[in-house]
């Protein structure tokens, strides 16, 4: 394929010499005059392990060259790639500027060309960036997003040292596209990586890079407390933290990553409050175990926030104990979200199969007894009998019972606190905890009629 990529630094640069000795032919183009002139004497702009002998065999077997001239790059090329600067405020925020003043001289020199053309936004942008971009490109060229442009996200996900590796041999590579015919020319592209090739939604793409560097950061801060809390114990931290890599099922694994309703259980509350006592005792600051707990109650007053967001008083429960397939109340985060929605004059049913009052015995039942003296008054095996009642449905746990909740009870409002449904077409309301709603029926927008008023309570 013809390749153009704007901006020649760390990510452009080695962007250029990987297409290249994949056998691509490739055009820079930067604004230094320093750049260009490199990558046409056959040098990188950057120092990087192997960068240097792919540019030269790129430029010898005439692949690589770089311009200043966007017309000519954009007009000679099926794909363009923008890799210019996004740096970061204080804030946080980015300066985009770099990437709309390329995305107008794109457009403009579309405007010129006859035939599709794909732009694929490389750099590390937030979502809505690609938004922006299409739009510039619409209005500089008078062209079609579509038809005649379509401009994709596809972060990259390079280290430095290690960036040509990296780009040969990527986890995965991931595009975000809602144009059929960009995404068959991107896959082409990336056809020969030995890596899973992923397309998804342009937002999804966006934020992906954010995410994984947020992680990873979050990583090493992690492991970072673990070995100050070691250390003040005279334990091996590498050892234990060798140990914890091990594990595969849970700890490293997608097990825990889906987004849903807060934690609870017997084990994670305990366990994560004796780890910062354990610190504290020993006058360890680790702030990032100090505020797991916190952030679990914030996610549980969003989850109460959610429903009583709703607009009804009668709100049916589905689940009551932390997790599916168990009779475990012990610090189940819907008995709190239950507690506030009773104090707030809610009226409230609860179904759970695996839960009996009358049956409860020790630890289980001086936990809930403590909570809510008077739960036996709520809690029932009759589905029907709390849906009936019910105009807010409230399900907490995926159980395989909940499956077929919309068919059984339409016109009911759903709240959705763990992603029991991945697409679902229904003609009530439903809202998810941590995720946008999946409902794609329109009635899913229709104003709902309020039968309390927020300033009650």
């Amino acid at each position: 394929m013809n390749i153009s990529i704007f901006g020649l630094g760390y990510v452009g640069c080695v962007g250029a010499a990987c297409f290249a000795s994949m056998g691509h032919k490739v055009i820079g183009v930067d604004v230094s005059a320093t750049k260009v002139n490199l990558i046409n004497s056959g040098r990188p702009t950057i120092i990087e392990r192997d960068i240097e002998e792919l540019c030269r065999a790129g430029h010898e077997a005439g692949l690589l060259s770089a311009t200043a001239d966007v017309e000519e790059a954009v007009c000679s090329t099926d794909i363009s790639f923008i890799a210019v600067g996004t740096p970061g405020s204080g804030h946080g925020h980015l300066d985009l500027s770099y990437i709309y003043g390329v995305a107008r001289e794109i457009g403009e020199a579309l405007a010129k060309k006859e035939g599709f053309h794909v732009v694929a936004i490389r750099s590390t942008v937030m979502p809505g960036t690609n938004r922006k971009v299409t739009e510039i490109i619409a209005e500089a060229s008078g062209k079609i997003p579509g038809e005649d442009f379509a401009v994709v996200s596809n972060p990259e996900f390079l280290r430095e040292g290690t960036s040509v590796r990296d780009f040969m041999n990527p986890p995965l590579t991931l595009v975000g596209t809602d144009s059929p015919r960009a995404a068959a020319v991107m896959e082409e592209l990336y056809g020969q990586l030995p890596a899973e090739y992923i397309s998804t939604d342009i937002p999804v793409a966006e934020i992906m890079k954010y995410v994984n560097n947020t992680f990873h950061a979050l990583k090493i801060v992690f492991g970072n407390e673990v070995g100050a809390i070691c250390k003040t114990l005279g334990i091996d931290s590498h050892k234990v933290m060798d140990i914890f890599c091990r594990d595969r099922q849970l700890n490293i694994s997608p097990y825990y990553f889906k987004p849903g309703f807060a934690y609870g259980g017997s084990c994670l509350p305990k366990d994560t409050n004796a780890l910062r006592a354990l610190a504290a005792d020993n006058y360890v600051d680790v702030p990032v175990i100090n505020h797991i707990e916190k952030s679990n109650a914030v996610h549980r007053d969003r989850a109460l926030d959610l429903i009583m967001a709703q607009g009804k008083r009668k709100i049916g429960v589905l689940g009551l104990s932390f997790k599916a397939g168990t009779d475990d109340l012990r610090c189940s985060p819907i008995v709190e979200v239950i507690e506030s929605l009773l104090g707030k004059g809610f009226l409230i049913s609860i179904y759970d199969r695996n839960v009996e009052v009358s049956r409860l015995t020790g630890t289980n039942r001086d936990f809930i007894m403590s909570k809510i003296p008077h739960l036996q008054h709520f809690v029932t095996d009759d589905l029907d009998a709390v849906a009936s009642q019910a105009d807010v449905l409230v399900v907490t746990n995926r159980e395989k019972e909940f499956a077929d909740i919309p068919a059984r009870y339409p016109g009911k409002i759903i709240v959705d606190l763990v992603r029991m449904w991945d697409t679902l077409d229904y003609d009530g309301r439903y809202d998810g905890l941590a995720w946008a709603p999946v409902n794609t029926n329109p009635a899913q927008s229709a104003e709902t009629e309020r039968d309390f008023c927020k300033c009650r309570f």
